[in-house]
């Protein structure tokens, strides 16, 4: 099936008067003139799922932050840009392609929820994206779109856990991007009170306490002005009746090309790696793929799933945020689980003890298997290590270990067999690949974020780990963030 452009323009969408020639703000406009409970109820008939990863339903979304108002402050709206998952680069690709369609998007939804400010979040190292959201802003508020809604820019740290919801909802607050533990959407980006108390003691919102804040994904926020625009149906005329529309999709690693590009719901993984990678590399059959460091491994077998979150999820893994490694039989998927456990315990800010030693000890373990001297004492160890690292988190990121590393001996536990020092046809040692965030998606090429590779579980990059996780070291991050705008 071929590529579509919905919410990904062909090409840049430069200024404003582009913007509003083709259409642009007809959203925004059919949104004022419906008013909050229609636009809601817009978005419910769409049946758009958030894209961000969860694919929880936006309209059900909307319609819990607006019925949790606060009586004494309004809402927020937060766009959420912070992409760091690995194999990822599509928020980064519409907000450099049309950053106007994005603000449209949280415009309407600061009028659906009450919202008086919209902030969008993304790293401070996005700088191309931030020079982008600068312009469409002053052209908003010169045009008078904002009809007295703030949008403003946060720049945060470069750490994975800013992207997960409640990290991102701290580092708004200035405080470091550790995890919440309730719902995120009864929390506000405002908090009443000690504006430097952890993240385990934030009130809740409602009476006496913060409004509540609405936090969409970036791609989430584009379909959203299309929706509003063009209505329901249209929308639905791509994609299934429980996914409907169309997904931005990233695809790198073992293909003859890396992109970025628009599908349908429902294409198959196999025509997504062909049309957006290429294919397999030149030479090569697909062993499997990784839908970033969120899900399971997807073997050859499966690549004829459908691209929706039942689909997926019934295959055993997940949709996740559209962004897909590909690797083929030249790679040992030891070495790339090792890279994966790896990256998720560095990431692991340590408010969960399971979650930072246990994964440090899959990380650890799967080392021994890379160097093929590990024993069946070790692939003991790894089995016992997945099955708690995920005891009493906060978050999903010990869970990603469970999925990711389980996976590997359930799928391919042939791979781990063979790196045990008693096999009789033991296979050499390999290097862990580098699992680590892209720093680029241009033309038909990727690049990492190589300085990954020398970061340290206390999220320094000094030449020795200091021993402490992040969460202990919370002095050390007296302010993060910052506005932009």
């Amino acid at each position: 099936m071929p590529l579509v452009s919905r919410v990904l323009d062909p090409e840049r969408v430069r200024t404003f008067a582009a913007y509003a020639a083709a259409g642009g703000g007809d959203g925004l406009t059919a949104a004022r003139e419906l008013g909050p409970e229609a636009t809601i109820e817009v978005l419910e008939a769409a049946g758009l799922r958030g894209r961000g990863g969860a694919g929880f339903p936006t309209g059900t979304k909307w319609r819990t932050v607006a019925g949790y108002t606060s009586p004494t402050l309004p809402a927020t709206v937060v766009v959420n840009g912070a992409e760091g998952e690995p194999g990822c680069f599509k928020d980064r690709e519409l907000l450099v392609r049309n950053p106007y369609r994005v603000l449209e998007g949280a415009l309407i939804a600061a009028g659906a929820v009450g919202a008086d400010e919209v902030i969008v979040a993304v790293k401070s190292s996005f700088t191309e994206q931030i020079a982008a959201l600068r312009g469409a802003i002053a052209d908003f508020i010169e045009a008078g779109w904002t009809e007295g809604v703030a949008i403003d820019i946060v720049a945060g740290p470069n750490e994975y856990l800013f992207g997960e919801e409640t990290g991102l909802l701290e580092v708004v607050d200035g405080r470091p991007p550790f995890p919440r533990v309730a719902p995120p959407y009864r929390h506000g980006a405002e908090e009443v009170g000690d504006g430097r108390i952890s993240a385990a003691h934030v009130a809740m919102a409602g009476e006496g306490g913060a409004p509540p804040t609405l936090a969409n994904n970036v791609e989430t926020m584009a379909n959203v002005a299309l929706i509003l625009a063009y209505g329901a149906d249209w929308f639905r005329e791509y994609g299934t009746p429980d996914s409907p529309g169309t997904i931005v999709c990233t695809i790198t690693g073992s293909t003859q090309r890396s992109g970025v590009g628009e599908v349908p719901m429902g294409t198959t993984l196999r025509e997504v790696i062909t049309e957006i990678g290429g294919g397999a590399a030149r030479g090569a059959h697909i062993l499997a793929v990784l839908p970033g460091v969120s899900n399971t491994f997807i073997p050859d077998a499966k690549l004829n799933t459908p691209l929706t979150y039942e689909a997926m999820r019934a295959a055993g893994s997940g949709l996740g945020a559209g962004g897909f490694i590909v690797f083929d039989e030249r790679d040992d998927l030891v070495a790339v689980a090792q890279g994966v456990a790896r990256f998720l315990a560095v990431e692991s800010c340590g408010q969960c003890t399971p979650c930072k030693q246990d994964g440090l000890a899959i990380a650890r373990l799967l080392s021994k298997f890379c160097e093929s001297n590990a024993t069946d004492a070790d692939a003991d160890e790894l089995a016992s290590r997945i099955d708690t690292v995920a005891n009493e988190a906060r978050c999903n990121l010990a869970t990603q270990q469970q999925l990711v590393t389980g996976s590997l001996l359930a799928l391919f536990p042939g791979y781990l067999a063979r790196h045990l020092e008693t096999s009789p046809e033991r296979a050499p040692a390999v290097t862990p690949v580098l699992i680590a965030p892209l720093r680029v998606v241009a033309g038909d090429e990727s690049e990492l974020e190589e300085s990954y590779a020398s970061k340290q579980p206390d999220w320094t990059h000094d030449r020795i780990d200091s021993g402490a996780s992040p969460a202990e070291r919370l002095a050390d991050f007296p302010e993060v963030g910052g506005t932009l705008e």
